[in-house]
């Protein structure tokens, strides 16, 4: 399922200098939010194509970030999709740790989610 015409999803200022750091050390980056077990509903960022996706997924977006050459898609379980389908998602970043699957983990910073409704 693909809702790239519709903006679901954005980032901070502070995620999107994250973001231009993990771009320079790893290349391209996509993003990818499951409702699985390790780390509940963070978003994990990975090298664009270290993730695969599937049928299974939604692409909620491509984010456009200043000093990022490339868009970063941002992907969701369609399982995950349900419980989040009306709200707006933003990309922040806060100080602790996250995944050891996550690009960011090593930086000693982890993504999290701040959503707010959609407005009609």
């Amino acid at each position: 399922m693909d809702l790239a015409g519709t903006e679901r999803v954005a980032v901070t200022e502070a995620a999107a200098e994250l973001l231009r750091e993990l771009t320079e050390k790893h290349g391209p980056l996509m993003f990818h939010q499951s409702g699985g077990c390790c780390d509940g509903s963070s978003p994990m960022c990975y090298g664009r194509g270290e993730f695969r996706t599937g049928a299974s997924d939604v692409l909620l977006g491509e984010l456009e970030i200043d000093g990022v050459p490339e868009p970063v898609p941002f992907w969701m379980s369609a399982g995950q999709f349900e419980y989040w389908s009306h709200p707006h998602l933003t990309v922040d970043v806060v100080p602790g740790r996250g995944s050891g699957f996550s690009l960011e983990a090593p930086e000693g910073v982890r993504f999290l989610i701040r959503s707010r409704l959609l407005e009609s």
